[in-house]
């Protein structure tokens, strides 16, 4: 490495870097800022034009930031990105969009960025101890480090429906919405699924088409949103107190600025004490509704059968046709798929221009160029929506496919459970990261925050490694095998892997089921300090082969 962190050129078409980072959204933002102001000469690939990931893709009407929101969905690492305007609790995309260009601007980070950019192959080499890629744009890069900040949520599924190619319409997946405006006017529109871009989409779209045909794959339970402008009161003490609150997010499970939840059982109030209390935080909505609720919503299912019955009165309250209703009444545990916020999901099926078929009862046989056909009769479509969703945190990394030692590809290594170490790292791979990936907290925690902690411990791995001459690392095998049964035993203890949803793989045919988040909140940041703490012996290193490679930043 230069000493000024340039990257080296050895002639031809190859460029040399400490760090290769795949994503330019949130993590990958992140990643080259940090790495690079540690003295590391760094690049970005992205296949998009510019920077944004999730939030470049995710145009579709409704789409906002679903947790909770503004000021604190954002980065930490600067307290003077907290001069940024947000506007309302539960930003839009296009507000999270105009953030993250703002952060680009002030950092200067799109100088290290090569847009338009997939890359189509990464290899390790052994000898050198260095990653190579190629890119489809013909350029070849190679680099000690590479990082994968490639989205727990960016790999879109889609349906295989009989037909479905044979339609002649538009069609647009909610992951890959176009850029331009699509109009619905005077369309007949055709909607699958009812996840979260599927809720958010589905009243805005039918404020404007001439009809509306929801295809529901699975009953939900939705929460209101509770969206509202954000006071200059709010701000200003945002502002004022955010090394404070800053604190509370680490220390909170979620990342979130609160104060821990009390224990407290459903259990332990009356019946009518629990419906006043739901009451309270239904009409309050936002994401606190899920952080006030009892503890033991998600491990008791009596417990969690309080709240799902509560919620299903409330659909029964709030459609008017009860036929409708019953269809639209979810049987999971509540809480165990994504919690989804909405505004006005519930509402949109007393309209006229609106019909819900029930995929349960009433499956889809095919599609003909102007229809979906379901098991009842034929519905004239002009326009598809897939709300279908995504092959979920391994998904984007199977996509990339990497090669390890000998060559071993990430699906075979991943044949049959995503192995891996801290949810950062895998035998066989050395020096290579993922953010967010399996068995990390990922969605379950406010993501921008928790790819910094992640990218902050990779960088002090890093310099611990340069600083004593060390040129490949890699986990330990029996350390996968200990993190899998710690992720596994933690989740075992609640009602979330007893449910079908994308956390367990099970909207992806052929996908090994494995629940694949971290579920023991603040811990997971303590087990990372604790690797670090003990000069990271969960890995094995090698010393480096080539001395200039390593050199101290």
């Amino acid at each position: 490495m230069t000493s000024e962190g340039r990257p080296r050129r050895t002639g031809g078409s190859i460029e040399n870097y400490d760090v290769i980072v795949i994503g330019a959204g949130v993590s990958g933002m992140y990643a080259l800022h940090h790495l690079r102001e540690a003295g590391l000469s760094v690049r970005v690939y992205d296949g998009a034009s510019d920077i944004g990931g999730t939030w470049w893709y995710n145009r579709y009407p409704g789409a906002r930031v679903d947790g909770p929101g503004s000021p604190f969905y954002g980065y930490t690492f600067a307290n003077e990105l907290m001069e940024w305007e947000w506007a309302e609790t539960q930003s839009e995309q296009s507000a999270v969009l105009e953030y993250l260009e703002h952060v680009a601007d002030r950092f200067d980070l799109r100088r290290d960025i090569q847009f338009e950019t997939w890359v189509a192959d990464a290899r390790y080499d052994e000898a050198a101890q260095r990653w190579t890629v190629e890119t489809s744009t013909g350029v070849s890069a190679t680099a000690q480090f590479l990082l994968c900040a490639v989205g727990a949520l960016s790999t879109p599924n889609m349906p295989d429906i009989p037909g479905i190619d044979d339609f002649a319409g538009e069609v647009h997946h909610t992951g890959r919405w176009p850029h331009e405006p699509v109009s619905f006017s005077n369309r007949r529109v055709a909607v699958i699924g009812t996840g979260s871009s599927g809720i958010q989409s589905i009243p805005e779209i039918a404020r404007e088409a001439d009809h509306v045909t929801v295809l529901q794959r699975t009953a939900q339970y939705a929460f209101p949103a509770g969206n509202r402008p954000i006071t200059p009161e709010e701000m200003a003490d945002a502002r004022e107190n955010f090394d404070a609150l800053r604190e509370l997010m680490h220390a909170n499970s979620g990342g979130f600025p609160f104060e821990p939840r009390a224990q407290r059982s459903a259990l332990d109030d009356t019946p009518d004490q629990r419906r006043a209390r739901y009451e309270e935080l239904w009409q309050r909505g936002g994401f606190k509704f899920f952080l006030e609720l009892y503890s033991d919503i998600a491990v008791n299912e009596e417990a969690n059968a309080t709240l799902a019955d509560f919620v299903r009165d409330k659909i029964r309250e709030i459609v008017h046709d009860p036929a409708t209703a019953q269809k639209l009444m979810p049987e999971y545990f509540v809480m165990t798929k994504r919690p989804i916020l909405e505004d006005g999901y519930y509402e949109t099926f007393n309209r006229d221009n609106v019909t819900l078929v029930d995929l349960r009862e009433d499956p889809i046989e095919r599609f003909t160029p102007t229809s979906v056909v379901t098991r009842s009769g034929e519905h004239p479509v002009d326009l598809l929506v897939l709300a279908t969703g995504f092959d979920a945190i391994s998904g984007s990394m199977l996509r990339l496919n990497p090669k390890g030692r000998s060559a071993l590809s990430l699906k075979h290594r991943w044949n049959e459970g995503f192995h891996n170490y801290l949810g950062l790292s895998l035998a066989e791979f050395p020096n290579l990261f993922m953010i967010h990936g399996p068995g990390s907290p990922g969605v379950f925690y406010n993501m921008p925050l928790g790819a910094e902690r992640q990218i902050n411990w990779i960088a002090e791995l890093v310099r611990f490694m340069r600083d004593q001459g060390l040129g490949a690392a890699e986990p330990k095998p029996e350390r996968e095998t200990a993190w899998g049964a710690e992720v596994s035993a933690i989740a075992n203890a609640t009602l979330f892997p007893r449910t079908d949803s994308w956390w367990t793989g099970a909207n992806i045919p052929g996908k090994p089921r494995q629940f694949s988040a971290y579920l023991g909140g603040a811990l997971y940041y303590q087990r990372l300090a604790d690797a670090a703490a003990g000069n990271y012996e969960g890995f094995v290193f090698e010393p480096a082969a080539h001395q200039e490679d390593t050199e101290a930043p």
